[in-house]
C-alpha cells in the first residue's frame, strides 16, 4: 500500500464516522421539525435533547479531522472543490452554525415564541446542512469538479446526482437518527414515544430504500464512472447497505431497536464506503487520482503519524462518551 493510499484511507475512515455518529446527530432534526405543536411534540423534543445534548459538539469532530486531512494531504484536490463548490459548503457551514446555535439557544429562551423561531432554526439547519454536503458530494462522484478548481459555480451541483445525493444524506440522516431514538426511548421506559417513533423511522427508512434504488437509474445516466463503479467493485456493499436497511427495519418490526442500529449503522456506512470504493482510485472524479493530488511524501507520513496519534487520544475519550450516553450512566452520576 503506498502512502497516499494510506492516507486517504485515513481521511475516509473520519468521513465514514462523520456520516455516521453526525448522521444521526443531523437526523434528529427531522423529527424535531415534524414533532407537531408545543404541547403535542413537548416529550419527543426532550427525547431529542436528551439524546444528542452530550454528543453534538463531538459528532463534529470527524468533520474538523477530515477537513484537515484533506486539505493538508491532497491539497491541489482540496482547493479544487473548494473554489468550484464554494456555494453549497458554505450553505452546509451555515446551516451547522445556525443548528448549533438554535439548539442552545432554545433552552434558555425566556418566551415560548422565542423558543419556537430557535427551535425551527435548529430543525430547519439540520437538514440543510446534510443536504449541501450532499450535493458536493454528488458534484464530485460525477466529475463535475475539475482539477483546476474553474466548475460552474451552479451547474456543478445543480444536477441530477448531486440532488439526489442531497436527498440520500437527508433520508439516511433522519433514518439513523430515528433508530437511535426509538432506542433511547424504549431504553428510558417511554412506550407511546416509542411506538410513534418506530412507526415513523419505518416509513423513513422505506422511503430512503426506495431513494437509494430509485437513484441507480439517473446515476447510470449521468455519472457513468460511478455507475460502473457502483456496479463493479462498489456492488458487494451496495448489497451489504440493501440488506442492512432490511434487517433494521424488520428488527424495528420486531421491537428490538438496539439490535436495529446496528444494522442501521451498516446500512449507512455500506453507501458512503460503497461511494469511495465506487471512485477508486479517482480523488476528483475523472479529473485527478488519489496519487496526483497527494502532498508531499514528508508530509504525508507525518499525517499517518498524527492520525495514529489521534487514534489513541482521541477515540478512547469518544467510546466513553458514547458508552455513558447509551446507558444513562451519565444522568446518575
Amino acid at each position: 500500500m503506498t502512502v497516499e493510499l494510506a492516507v486517504a484511507i485515513a481521511l475516509f475512515v473520519g468521513l465514514v464516522a462523520y456520516a455516521v455518529f453526525g448522521g444521526a446527530d443531523f437526523g434528529s432534526g427531522f423529527y424535531d421539525l415534524t414533532a407537531g405543536g408545543a404541547a403535542r411534540g413537548a416529550q419527543l423534543r426532550t427525547e431529542i435533547d436528551h439524546s444528542i445534548g452530550p454528543v453534538w459538539e463531538a459528532n463534529h469532530v470527524w468533520l474538523i479531522y477530515v477537513l484537515v486531512m484533506w486539505w493538508t494531504g491532497f491539497p491541489t484536490a482540496f482547493a479544487a472543490a473548494m473554489s468550484t463548490l464554494i456555494l453549497p459548503l458554505l450553505s452546509a457551514l451555515l446551516g451547522i452554525v445556525l443548528r448549533g446555535a438554535g439548539f442552545a439557544f432554545r433552552k434558555y429562551s425566556p418566551t415560548l415564541s422565542q423558543a419556537r423561531v430557535y427551535g425551527a432554526l435548529f430543525a430547519g439547519s439540520s437538514l440543510i446542512a446534510p443536504f449541501f454536503l450532499g450535493t458536493a458530494a454528488g458534484a464530485i462522484a460525477s466529475g463535475r469538479v475539475p482539477a483546476d478548481g474553474q466548475g460552474d459555480r451552479w451547474s456543478s451541483w445543480l444536477n441530477p446526482t448531486s440532488l439526489l445525493a442531497g436527498m440520500i444524506t437527508v433520508a439516511c440522516c433522519a433514518f439513523l437518527a430515528g433508530t437511535f431514538l426509538t432506542a433511547d426511548a424504549t431504553r428510558a421506559g417511554h412506550g407511546p414515544l416509542a411506538a410513534q417513533l418506530r412507526r415513523r423511522t419505518l416509513l423513513v427508512g422505506a422511503v430512503t430504500g426506495v431513494l437509494v434504488l430509485g437513484s441507480l437509474v439517473p446515476i447510470t445516466r449521468d455519472a457513468r464512472t460511478l455507475a460502473q463503479g457502483l456496479t463493479g467493485r462498489a456492488a458487494p456493499l451496495i448489497i451489504t447497505s440493501i440488506l442492512g436497511g432490511m434487517a433494521a427495519l424488520v428488527l424495528l418490526l420486531t421491537r428490538r431497536p438496539a439490535a436495529a442500529r446496528v444494522s442501521a449503522v451498516i446500512a449507512v456506512a455500506s453507501v458512503v464506503i460503497g461511494w469511495g470504493a465506487a471512485q477508486y482510485p479517482w480523488m476528483l472524479v475523472d479529473e485527478i487520482t488519489i496519487a496526483d493530488a497527494a502532498g508531499a511524501p514528508a508530509t504525508l507520513r507525518a499525517l499517518l503519524l498524527v492520525a495514529a496519534l489521534a487514534g489513541v487520544i482521541v477515540i478512547p475519550p469518544l467510546v466513553y462518551l458514547f458508552r455513558l450516553t447509551q446507558t444513562e450512566q451519565w444522568t446518575r452520576d
